[in-house]
């Protein structure tokens, strides 16, 4: 049954946030089909170091299609690689959710219950003076989040620096500069 048949048997063929679920579904079940014994071998073959240099690449992608969508007002290039990021997220939820570390439904969870926390203006009644206070209240639940996890500082330096090595591969692949 298509995705259209789906909504509409259902009413739901206006509810955005229904389309959103089911597409989601249904990208997360074609990287599993990828990944699968008779998917396909490069997919397949793929972990979460071997994608870094891809999700480097698609993240430029993503800055290139804002840059177009400002400077031209079409957002077609931007929503292309949007979708080029989000399959990225999904491969990296799939592979970790194969390995038994964690699922994709533990990401978004992850991610909303971070954008609750530091915006309590917004979810929890919470009352700045000023824009320099909720900064200031931003930067504290930041601090207080990342308390006990200062072990992974050096591993964000280093990964800045090999994110630029990972720019200058993408470059290659893409012809931008030569090897």
């Amino acid at each position: 049954m298509s995705e259209k048949n789906v909504l509409e048997n259902n009413g739901l063929e206006n509810n955005e946030s229904v389309k959103a679920v089911f597409e989601i579904d249904r990208l997360k079940d074609i990287v599993v089909a990828l990944r699968a014994e008779n998917g396909c071998p490069w997919d397949r073959a793929q972990t979460h170091s071997s994608l870094k240099t891809t999700v480097v690449e698609e993240a430029a992608e993503v800055v290139c299609g804002i840059n177009i969508l400002d400077q031209t007002g079409d957002p077609e290039n931007l929503k292309e690689e949007l979708g080029d990021l989000l399959l990225q997220v999904m491969f990296h939820a799939v592979m970790a959710e194969e390995e038994g570390l964690f699922t994709l439904a533990d990401v978004a969870r992850t991610a909303s219950a971070k954008m609750i926390r530091r915006h309590p203006h917004v979810f929890s009644g919470v009352e700045f003076a000023s824009d320099e206070e909720r900064h200031k209240s931003w930067e504290e639940i930041k601090k207080a989040e990342k308390e006990g996890k200062e072990w992974q500082e050096p591993y964000l330096a280093a990964a800045m620096n090999e994110t630029e090595e990972l720019i200058r591969v993408a470059q290659r692949r893409k012809g931008f500069i030569s090897s």
